[in-house]
C-alpha cells in the first residue's frame, strides 16, 4: 500500500473525525497487514477487487484471529476504500458487497449434573398432571440433546418400548437417529399415559407432548415455561433453564467424560463439524486437567 495513500487517510481521519492516537494505530497497523498480504501475492492493495479482499479475510480465521479483531481490521479496510473511491483515487469501492465475520454466540453455561438430577425430581413435584410432562421433556432435551422444535413435534407413535432409537428431522430437512434412553421412553410412556385419561382431540393424538392450541402440540413458549416451573420447583434460578441450556448440558456433560467431536456432531445434526467445534473449550479443560492429574511431571510443579 503506497505510504502517501496510507499516511493521507490517517491525516483525514484525525483532521474530519477527530480520531485519537490509538484509533489511529490501530488502523495504521491494520492496513499494514493487508499491504504485507497483497505484497506476498504481487497486488496492488489500493487496486485490489473483492475477490483477494475476501481472501485475506478467510486468511485470518486460518490463523485464529477472534471475529471481532477481523470485524476491527474489515472496518479500517471499509473506511480506506471508501476514502479512495470518495477522492477519485479508484472508480469503486471493493468492500461494499464484503461480508464481515460473525462473532461466535457465547455459549449458555451448563447445568451441572447434580443440578440435573435436582431439576428432575422439582418437575416429578408438579402439580396438576404437569410433573410427568416435564419429566419427559428434560428427559429427552438432557438426555437425547433434542432442540425444542424437535422435541414438541415428535409424533406420539416416535417412542416405542422396544426400540431404542428415533428418527428426527432437525434443520434445514436433515434426518438423524438419535438413541433414547429406557428412562426417556417410560417417562414420556408415563406423561402419554396421564394425556389419554382425558380423551384428547383427534389431531392431539398425533402428537407426543400435545396441546389444545391451533397446532395440536405444545410449543415452544409452553416448554419454556414448564420447564421454568420444574427450575423453581427445584430450587433453580428459572433464567438458567431453557431448552437450549438442557441442549448444551448433554454436550458439556458428555464431551467431559469422553466423547469425541465427530460422534457429538451425529448426535446434535450438526451439518458442519465446526459448529460442534465451540465445546472444545470443554475439551481443551478436561485435557488440561488430566495432564496435571496423572503426567509425572505435573507433580514437579507442586
Amino acid at each position: 500500500m503506497a505510504g502517501a495513500l496510507r499516511e493521507a487517510f490517517l491525516e483525514m481521519l484525525a483532521a474530519e473525525r477527530g480520531a485519537a492516537r490509538n484509533t489511529l494505530a490501530a488502523y495504521a497497523t491494520d492496513l499494514e497487514d493487508f499491504a504485507a498480504f497483497c505484497a506476498r501475492r504481487g497486488l496492488a492493495p489500493e487496486m485490489v477487487g473483492p475477490e483477494p479482499l475476501g481472501d485475506y479475510l478467510r486468511s485470518l480465521a486460518d490463523l485464529g484471529l477472534k471475529p471481532r479483531t477481523a470485524a476491527r481490521r474489515l472496518s479500517a479496510l471499509r473506511q480506506f476504500f471508501r476514502f479512495l473511491a470518495r477522492e477519485g483515487i479508484r472508480p469503486d469501492d471493493p468492500t461494499e458487497l464484503l461480508e464481515g465475520p460473525r462473532p461466535t454466540p457465547p455459549l449458555p453455561k451448563p447445568l451441572a449434573e447434580e443440578e440435573v438430577i435436582a431439576l428432575l425430581a422439582g418437575a416429578a413435584g408438579l402439580p396438576k398432571g404437569r410433573g410427568p410432562l416435564a419429566v419427559a421433556a428434560i428427559e429427552l432435551l438432557y438426555g437425547a440433546g433434542l432442540r425444542a422444535t424437535e422435541l414438541v413435534t415428535l409424533p406420539a407413535s416416535a417412542l416405542r418400548p422396544d426400540q431404542p432409537m428415533i428418527a428426527l428431522r432437525g434443520k434445514g430437512g436433515r434426518e438423524r437417529l438419535v438413541p433414547i434412553s429406557a428412562g426417556a421412553r417410560a417417562a414420556a410412556q408415563a406423561a402419554r399415559a396421564g394425556e389419554e385419561e382425558t380423551p384428547p382431540m383427534d389431531k392431539r393424538r398425533r402428537w407426543l407432548f400435545p396441546s389444545r392450541g391451533a397446532a395440536g402440540h405444545m410449543t415452544r413458549q409452553g416448554l419454556g415455561l414448564l420447564l421454568k416451573e420444574a427450575a423453581v420447583a427445584a430450587g433453580l434460578a428459572p433464567e438458567r433453564v431453557s431448552p437450549h441450556v438442557l441442549r448444551h448440558s448433554f454436550a458439556s456433560h458428555l464431551l467431559a467424560r469422553g466423547a469425541d467431536l465427530r460422534s457429538l456432531q451425529i448426535l446434535l445434526g450438526h451439518a458442519d463439524i465446526a459448529t460442534t467445534q465451540i465445546y472444545t473449550k470443554v475439551m481443551e479443560e478436561r485435557l488440561r486437567a488430566l495432564v496435571e492429574q496423572h503426567h509425572p511431571l505435573a507433580e514437579q510443579g507442586e
